[in-house]
């Protein structure tokens, strides 16, 4: 397993490097460019700007440039935020996502894994078509729609937990941003718990284990649900990507300030860098998830073989 994870981890770099490359010059094929603002500056200003943050060189030598700046773990100047660079820009923001994203696939993982199984357990039964109604729901549901729901209801009526805001060390803030981005995860991960153990327990060798009169609860735990968890971990790296680089809904909604509005901003005013910087942590994030994903899956299956 090891020399599987060292390969995989050197083919991260030039999958990186694909990623970097179209995306450097994909953005630069959108009309429009940092300076071009609704009020024109004059030519000479605007030559000056792009002189100093070396716009006006030939593509290929920006590229090389930026490249360079990279391997030195310099993602640039920002051009729209004067007094920040990008590096100092995700340093703000990333590791507010980065909780605000795992904190979620937890609570996930600690409810979704559970509801599947008794689902799976209770085929057919109300509590079956209760949690998977309830499944469905939470997956036709969006986030900008449950969000300010609970906010409504839990922070603006009850009180229990603030609508807004961030104070570091303080939790409390990111109770309600966490539910709302756990819940569609929630519902994939308990239908696809539920589905995945109903075929398990169909198998030959929990047959056996019944049948040497093994307890029902050591069945279950110990020889049906660590193969049945193999298609939620399958999902488990794409997932925990997503919640991570998709939560600028959550981060909005709830006031947090997040990695996620960076990117948004940067490609609304052609702040190439730090479009660029958001895109080489997020693709080098999503990258490593799946690698995680992988081994872990290893780890559940043992016929899985690296060779």
């Amino acid at each position: 397993m090891m020399t599987y994870a060292l390969r995989r981890i050197a083919g991260v770099i030039p999958t990186l490097f694909v990623i970097i490359t179209l995306s450097f010059f994909v953005i630069r094929l959108a009309p429009g460019g940092p300076f071009d603002e609704e009020q024109a500056l004059p030519p000479e200003i605007k030559a000056n700007l792009e002189a100093a943050y070396g716009l006006d060189r030939p593509l290929h030598e920006q590229y090389v440039r930026y490249l360079s700046g990279l391997v030195r773990g310099d993602f640039g100047p920002s051009f729209k935020f004067k007094d920040f660079s990008v590096t100092e820009l995700i340093a703000q923001g990333l590791p507010i996502s980065l909780l605000l994203g795992f904190a979620a696939i937890l609570v996930a993982l600690l409810i979704g894994i559970p509801l599947g199984t008794l689902a799976a357990l209770r085929q057919n039964s109300p509590t079956d078509y209760s949690i998977m109604g309830i499944a469905v729901l939470g997956i036709a549901l969006p986030s900008f729609v449950t969000g300010p729901l609970f906010a409504l209801i839990f922070g603006l009526y009850l009180r229990w937990f603030p609508v807004a805001g961030w104070e570091t060390g303080q939790l409390r803030y990111l109770v309600l941003p966490v539910i709302t981005l756990a819940l569609p995860v929630i519902a994939y991960i308990a239908r696809l718990t539920r589905g995945s153990l109903l075929e398990v327990l169909r198998t030959n060798f929990v047959r056996t284990a019944r049948a040497k009169g093994l307890p029902e609860r050591q069945v279950i735990l110990k020889h049906a649900l660590r193969p049945a968890l193999l298609p939620v971990v399958s999902y488990l790296g794409p997932a925990t990507a997503f919640v991570i680089t998709g939560s600028l809904v959550v981060e909005t909604v709830f006031g947090l300030p997040g990695s996620g509005r960076y990117l948004v901003q940067g490609a609304i005013n052609r702040d190439y860098t730090l479009v660029m910087g958001m895109i080489v942590v997020y693709g080098a994030v999503t990258l490593l998830l799946n690698l995680l994903a992988d081994l872990i899956y290893g780890w559940l299956d043992p016929r899985v073989r690296y060779d």
